[in-house]
Parts: C-alpha cells; sequence; structure tokens
C-alpha cells in the first residue's frame, strides 16, 4: 500500500502531500523493522520509540509516524497521538479484518479467561472455527501462540485479525482489559457482542479510583456503536446481578441480554447444586430450559457460564449445542485446577489475585473440604498497594491456614509487600514465607489426609519476575515436585 493512500486513512485536515514509498509491514519495535515498513513511534511507560527512530531507518523504515519532528533521513509524519494514528493505519493495512469476523470482547475484573474459554468450546461445538485472544494465549484454530499482554497493542491485534480471517476463522473471542480500552489498543475491533462479568477492586494503581476503573470498562460498550443493523446487530451481555451492569445499560446503544442467579434475568440459573466432580442448575433462557451437568465447580463459574450462553445464543448458536458443550467443558489451565499426583488430600492451583477472586475460590474449596483448607498468597509488585491488606484479611477469614508469600514482586521489596498485606489482619493467626517455593512446600508438608492446599495468585504463569529477572516458576510444577517430595519421606 502507498504511504499517501494508507495516511489518508487518519483524516487529517493537513493532506499529507510528500514521498510516496510503498509501504510493505507496519512495526512498532526498531528490531523488527525490515525494508520498506512504516515504525510508528510508540511512547511507553519505560521506552520511547521516538529514541529508535534513526535505529528503525537504518534497519530499512522508508517513513516515521511520531508526535515530533525527528532528523533522519524518510519522511516523518507528525501527528497528536501516535498510539491513535497506529490503531487507525494497522486497521486500514490489514483490511479491517473485524469486518470479516464474528467478534465477541470479555471484559471484566474476574472470570474474563474462563469465560472466553467456554464460549470458544461452546462455538466448537457448532462446528464453527474460533480464534482467541486473551492472558493464556492467542489461538487461532488449533494453533496456539504466546501473547505478553491480555489484550494486546492494536497492531498486533489486527495483524492477529488478519490471520484469522485469512484463515477461515468464524468466530473470534477475545479478553479486554481495563488498560487496552483505556489506552485504546482495541480502537478499530469492531464488536458484534460485548460481555460483561464483575467488577471488583483491581489495577487502582493505574485508574485511581473504582469509577474511572468502571468507566474505563465502560468503553467497550459504548464503542458498539450507535447504529442499528438489522444484518449484524449488536449485543451488550451483561451481569445482572452486579450493580455496575446498570451503568453500563445506560453507555450502550446495543440491545442488552442480561444473566444471573437471583435478579430476573433473561438467562438464569436457578437450584443450583454441587455434585461429585462439579455441579449442575436449571439453566434457564428464551431459548429452552435444561437441567445441566458441568465439570466445573463453584458459583463464579456458575456466572462464567452464564455469561458464554449469553454471548453464544445471541451469536446464534442452538440452544441444545450449547447445553451438550457445557456438559463437556473440563476446564482452563491454572483456574482452579487440580494437581493430581495420587496424594490423599486435594491441591489446587488458581490465578485469583484480587480480594473477590480470592474470596470466590476459598469460598468454593470450603464447600467441599472435608477438614482444613490452606491457602498460600502474595501480591504483585509494582501494582495496587490498597489490595494488598484486602488479600490478607480474605485469606485469614476464610482459610483454616493462611501462608503469605511472594507472587511477582518485580521491582518492589517482597518483604515489604508482605508487610503491607500482614497490615491487614493485626492479631490474626498466619504463616510468612518469603520464598514463594518455599511457602508452596510448607503447606504441603504440612496438609493432612482430606484437606486442601489452594495456590493462589500466578494459575497459568511459568514465571516469576523477581527485580529485572524473569525466572522459570510454574506453581503446578512446584506443587508436583513438593507432593512427590513428601511422598519420598513418607
Amino acid at each position: 500500500m502507498k504511504l499517501q493512500t494508507l495516511l489518508s486513512y487518519l483524516h487529517d485536515l493537513t493532506p499529507y502531500v510528500g514521498e510516496n514509498p510503498t509501504i510493505t509491514s507496519i512495526e512498532m519495535d526498531s528490531r523488527q523493522v525490515k525494508k520498506g515498513a512504516l515504525f510508528i513511534c510508540i511512547k511507553g511507560f519505560t521506552v520511547d520509540g521516538h529514541d529508535f527512530a534513526k535505529q528503525a531507518v537504518e534497519n530499512g523504515a522508508v517513513a516515521i509516524i511520531a508526535e515530533r519532528p525527528l532528523d533522519v533521513d524518510v519522511p516523518v509524519i507528525v501527528v497528536r497521538d501516535s498510539r491513535r494514528a497506529m490503531a487507525v493505519l494497522a486497521d486500514a493495512f490489514y483490511g479491517q479484518p473485524t469486518h470479516r469476523l464474528h467478534l465477541i470482547g470479555v471484559t471484566g475484573t474476574n472470570g474474563k479467561t474462563t469465560t472466553t474459554h467456554i464460549i470458544e468450546q461452546i462455538v466448537r461445538k457448532a462446528n464453527k472455527k474460533t480464534g482467541l485472544i486473551g492472558t493464556v494465549h492467542i489461538k487461532i484454530g488449533d494453533d496456539a501462540y504466546p501473547t505478553q499482554n491480555t489484550t494486546p497493542e492494536s497492531l498486533l491485534l489486527q495483524r492477529t485479525f488478519k490471520q484469522m480471517a485469512d484463515e477461515g476463522v468464524d468466530v473470534a473471542i477475545m479478553e479486554v482489559s481495563s488498560h487496552a480500552l483505556h489506552m485504546g489498543r482495541v480502537h478499530g475491533c469492531d464488536y458484534d457482542v460485548a460481555v460483561f462479568t464483575n467488577l471488583t477492586q483491581d489495577h487502582l494503581d493505574y485508574h485511581g479510583t473504582m469509577e474511572e476503573y468502571r468507566n474505563a470498562k465502560g468503553l467497550l460498550f459504548a464503542q458498539l456503536g450507535n447504529r442499528y443493523d438489522h444484518e449484524r446487530p449488536k449485543f451488550a451481555v451483561l451481569n445482572n446481578d452486579d450493580p455496575a451492569s446498570q451503568y453500563y445499560k445506560h453507555m450502550t446503544a446495543a440491545t442488552v441480554i442480561t444473566y444471573g442467579t437471583k435478579t430476573d434475568s433473561d438467562i438464569m440459573a436457578k437450584r443450583i447444586d454441587i455434585v461429585p466432580n462439579g455441579m449442575a442448575f436449571d439453566l434457564i433462557t428464551p431459548h429452552g430450559t435444561a437441567r445441566v451437568k458441568t465439570k466445573l465447580i463453584g458459583l463464579f463459574n456458575v456466572y462464567n457460564l452464564l455469561a458464554a450462553v449469553s454471548a453464544c445464543l445471541v451469536s446464534g448458536i442452538p440452544f441444545p449445542v450449547i447445553v451438550e458443550a457445557i456438559e463437556e467443558i473440563s476446564g482452563v489451565a491454572g483456574r482452579f485446577e487440580t494437581v493430581d499426583e495420587g496424594q490423599d488430600f486435594t491441591v489446587i492451583v488458581d490465578y485469583a489475585h484480587t480480594p473477590d477472586s480470592l474470596e470466590n475460590v476459598l469460598k468454593t474449596a470450603q464447600q467441599f473440604a472435608r477438614k482444613n483448607v490452606y491457602v498460600v498468597v502474595g501480591c504483585g509488585g509494582d501494582r495496587d498497594r490498597t489490595k494488598r491488606p484486602l488479600m490478607a484479611k480474605v485469606a485469614v477469614q476464610y482459610a483454616d491456614v493462611a501462608i503469605f508469600t511472594s507472587d511477582n514482586p518485580r521491582s518492589e521489596d517482597p518483604e515489604q509487600i508482605l508487610r503491607d498485606m500482614e497490615a491487614g489482619v493485626p492479631g490474626e493467626r498466619y504463616v510468612t514465607i518469603v520464598d514463594r517455593k518455599e511457602a508452596i512446600y510448607y503447606a504441603i508438608e504440612q496438609a493432612q489426609e482430606g484437606d486442601i492446599v489452594l495456590i493462589a495468585g500466578k494459575g497459568h504463569e511459568t514465571y516469576q519476575i523477581i527485580g529485572d529477572r524473569v525466572i522459570a516458576f510454574d506453581d503446578r510444577l512446584v506443587a508436583r515436585e513438593a507432593i512427590k517430595e513428601r511422598k519420598k519421606i513418607c
């Protein structure tokens, strides 16, 4: 695509009339630049892309998008907001790929990953090809690729959507983080269905207040647009039991579909029972009612299932297919995942890293605990400090034995993070072990027959960030090793 043609999509009041090279790729990382690339300078939290413009030109960039003039030997197009420009240019360069996909976005504090994976499995049951973008990975059909952010930057997003569309994906499902919405990473994404799971405290280090955090998530529903298209209708799927849904109803012009267990809703679950190896409940919808059984456990997973069912119904998936798929769904990596080495106690690894999600998984564990519940939990460094004492309070309230340890301390002193946690539980009983591996080993050594050990906070993650080092660390593997070591000793 010629540079002038690409830039016309920016609709700048001062049209570009300079050199007109052919653009063969767009990059925001100078190391990825090859001959013919358009390089976009993005200001990050720690790195400024403007500082790498010369390197980009040396690597073959034929034009630069920047927020200030630069001394380089190729055209520099100065824009007010290079990140916003990147979203527009990426969408245009890759041929507006989300127009060729049925796109479902899921936002909320907790449950995004599980909900998107449930939707994916239901849609696949309907013999449709799926694409998935989220915390665990990017997936196109059966092929999985690593991802760094829950919601990637707009450039990678549009490149991925083009690949999905070119490979015949019918339905794309993605997690949409509040950061991504606030930073404009999803500008240009033409969503057909937007799903809200819940709103509880998280990311206040970035958003500042719960109101701003709520508002950021609301952008997903506002961005469904104001146009009514009979051929391609837009839907907002909202958790009717969460107060924030009333706010989102007013933010969207799309058709609103509600789900819940308490408030009268379009899609509901009633008579919820814990059964061996899962749950059973009455699934009530305008398309039919069925008593369903699922291998998933916990009220929070009932909500995840209801959110997924709602999204699939408005996406045209037949109700009988949905019911059949629910009964086959096994779960998501690192979400209430059991570690079984034949031991006589239960070990569960879960991503719970907010007070609400930790409370949910501990309450669920207590429902089927025969004896004591142990929890190993920490809080990430360089993140919302105000939730640390809240996490500790939940741990000691809902577990019989709380063990505080490191999560991803990043640049912070892990002992200071633990002191922040301890400030929330004065006079309470708990154990503090800074080293996460030692903490997991301690919990497993202490567990007796019938006990439950919950290892919370990292879930599917296979690393730990300490200072500027990223080291290999997987709670599931460490727990497995600890169980095996215990067996040798016994």
